[in-house]
């Protein structure tokens, strides 16, 4: 014997539409990601010449967007279609997709916690690749300063990791012991930023603290993260229930349509 929560079997429309609805924002928001990724390439001109995407060093932002609008254009399309066609494979693939990224969310979150240390030596090699790669990609450098700039940071463990880029080091000719202007100190009665304040600037004999940030970007991050500790973990439990709430809605449209094929 079966038991319904309505006296014949049948779909909740309630649950159905809701689930179209969540899940048509998130289609039109992959779309948008997706669009946006390929706007930047084609500003870069990788469609042009499809090598320039494997002859970066450093990582590109573009790559991150167009993972985050593939996932999301596919969890959209799954469940929209599931729900309004009232498809079990579909729902359960959506719900499973789900589960899975939600799994994976927890798992780095434990891992993040429990290896701390290796943490941030894998955050610190990633930064300085990337900063090898600054001046190769428009997007990196726009994502390198605006970390810089919001965190007052330079380099992954201080102003000395940019001797590791080819235009900024010491030994080299162009950008001769430079930081980026990302790096400087800004002065509040300044109007126009001055891009040229790092020229040269670890050369000179005066403080460093002076005129530019000293303090490394991971520390920096070590230090934003207790202060707003619970705007993280407030942001991931949001983003955690929004999960649980699409594989509640997926679980029940399923349950409903499997019910209605039993009795038919």
């Amino acid at each position: 014997m079966y038991y319904y929560r309505y006296g014949n079997a049948e779909v909740n429309c309630c649950y159905k539409y809701i689930m179209f609805t969540y899940n048509i924002i998130f289609w039109l928001a992959g779309v948008l990601l997706i669009a946006a990724s390929f706007w930047a390439w084609s500003e870069k001109g990788v469609f042009q010449d499809l090598s320039l995407v494997t002859q970066r060093r450093g990582f590109d932002p573009v790559w991150l967007v167009l993972l985050v609008g593939g996932v999301t254009f596919t969890l959209g399309f799954a469940g929209c279609v599931g729900a309004l066609r009232e498809n079990i494979c579909l729902l359960k693939f959506f719900s499973s997709l789900i589960a899975f990224i939600l799994l994976v969310e927890l798992g780095v979150a434990v891992l993040a916690v429990l290896f701390q240390s290796q943490m941030r030596e894998w955050l610190s090699e990633f930064f300085l690749t990337n900063i090898k790669a600054y001046e190769e990609d428009d997007d990196l450098r726009n994502l390198i300063d605006t970390l810089q700039q919001m965190r007052y940071c330079c380099g992954a463990k201080g102003p000395k990791d940019w001797d590791q880029n080819p235009y900024y080091g010491c030994d080299k000719p162009s950008l001769k012991c430079g930081v980026p202007f990302s790096c400087c100190i800004v002065d509040p009665a300044e109007s126009v930023v001055n891009t040229q304040c790092g020229y040269g600037v670890r050369k000179l004999e005066t403080q460093w603290e002076e005129v530019i940030y000293t303090k490394g970007c991971i520390e920096a991050l070590e230090d934003w993260l207790p202060g707003n500790l619970y705007t993280v973990a407030g942001v991931f439990l949001i983003i955690s229930l929004l999960q649980m709430v699409g594989i509640y809605l997926a679980k029940a449209l399923i349950s409903d349509i499997e019910k209605v094929t039993l009795t038919h």
